[in-house]
């Protein structure tokens, strides 16, 4: 009996062109890429994204108990403000009560003949409120220290002057906390984004700060920083390298005058760790780019810093910032509607070391861009592809000319 076997069919799959092979892969490790958290050092509203841990020497902390107290969040420093006062009001209330039970003062209540050490104190309520009111220096008046007792003569001393102590600690803690310039960094503003163009021929790093505020921070200096795994030729690798990017401290250009809002540059020379960077590069670079921005606030004279940080993704290549300063009738004015705005621009996509290299071998000035260039190739294809199909019809025409007079030559 015959049976029917099946063969085996494979579907070949179409065959795709190099370049939509590329791009399809291109467009799958940008999925990844996108999928896989990015991890920064410093967040966008500065803060540090470092946490430490295994530290055995806590003692170091209780060594500087002033500026402990002071990084404490408000909540535990308010907590501690309370626990302490109440603390020390129990702890001296505690030993009036203890002086009173010791004398018998408790077991004279209303006895004229008795001299208590402090009048009309009979129980440990009584002795917490008059611990309060001779710290806190109140004196109602109703419970008064005898001359009869010297070790209360004695407490009330290193009451009075232990209190001067807490409350100058507590107070000054609450004062510095209070004044902290940390929150005039809020009104310092970075741009979301940094951008790469050309600026004066040469290809530069640019991101933009500026101020919220009147009143303006003085001697404002700006730096900024590259954080970068890297590995040394012996094999050693360096988590986290740091790299300064030079932003005017040659020329002086890190000093700022931050009135309006300013576009820091960094430019890409072969100093620059951005020199064999280019566009394609940069995509699948995991570097991140750490700013710093700090001056002394005008109104009290207390040093800020504001930072900021920007990952690969966060610059655009082939961007400039749109203006925000505008004359109006007497004064200037700033958008800040469009302060993080940006409109893209003419940049070749080639690293800065390329680029130098190919003004160098061709001549070409470096603000000519790469799309005007393959413009111009492709209006000159263009051209010749015009001139040949001309001359193709010419010939065709004179050939069918020839072959016309022929037919007539055969006729007659």
């Amino acid at each position: 009996m015959e049976q029917d076997v099946e063969s085996p069919i494979t579907i070949r799959q179409p065959k795709l062109p190099k370049q939509a092979r590329e791009d399809f892969c291109n467009q799958g490790a940008d999925k990844e890429r996108a999928k896989r958290k990015i991890q920064r050092y410093v967040r966008k509203d500065g803060k540090c994204n470092v946490h430490n841990g295994n530290v055995r020497e806590t003692y170091r902390y209780f060594t500087d108990i002033f500026t402990t107290l002071v990084d404490l969040k408000w909540r535990f420093n308010l907590f501690i403000f309370v626990l302490v006062y109440t603390v020390t009001w129990l702890f001296f209330g505690m030993i009036w009560w203890l002086i009173a039970y010791v004398r018998g003062d408790l077991e004279h209540i209303g006895d004229n003949q008795w001299t208590p050490c402090v009048n009309n104190l009979n129980g440990f309520v009584s002795a917490f409120l008059f611990s309060i009111e001779t710290e806190t220096t109140i004196g109602y008046g109703y419970r008064v220290i005898t001359d009869k007792c010297p070790e209360g003569i004695v407490l009330l001393l290193v009451q009075s002057v232990l209190g001067s102590i807490v409350n100058a600690f507590m107070v000054g803690c609450m004062f510095v906390k209070i004044s902290q310039p940390k929150k005039r960094a809020e009104t310092l503003v970075f741009s979301t984004h940094a951008v790469i163009s050309i600026r004066d021929g040469k290809l530069c790093l640019m991101f933009r700060v500026g101020d919220l505020r009147n009143s303006h921070i003085v001697e404002a200096s700006i730096k900024a920083k590259l954080i970068k795994s890297k590995q040394t030729k012996e094999g050693e690798f360096i988590p986290l390298n740091q790299t300064d990017l030079n932003v005017g401290y040659d020329t002086g250009d890190d000093r700022l005058f931050l009135v309006s809002p300013l576009i820091i540059c960094h430019e890409i020379n072969e100093h620059s760790p951005f020199w064999d960077i280019s566009k394609s590069h940069l995509a699948k670079e995991e570097l991140e780019i750490v700013v710093i921005l700090e001056g002394m606030v005008e109104a009290t004279g207390m040093t800020c810093q504001a930072r900021s940080s920007y990952v690969a993704s966060e610059i655009q290549w082939g961007y400039r910032f749109s203006p925000v300063l505008t004359l109006e009738d007497g004064f200037y004015e700033v958008d800040y509607n469009s302060f993080h705005e940006t409109y893209e621009t003419n940049t070749p996509p080639c690293s800065a070391r390329e680029l130098a290299e190919m003004t160098t071998r061709a001549g070409m000035p470096v603000s000519w861009s790469f799309t005007s260039k393959l413009n111009e190739q492709a209006e000159l294809e263009t051209e010749e592809e015009e001139e040949k199909r001309s001359h193709s019809n010419r010939d065709q025409t004179a050939q069918n000319g020839d072959v016309a007079n022929v037919e007539n030559e055969s006729k007659v």
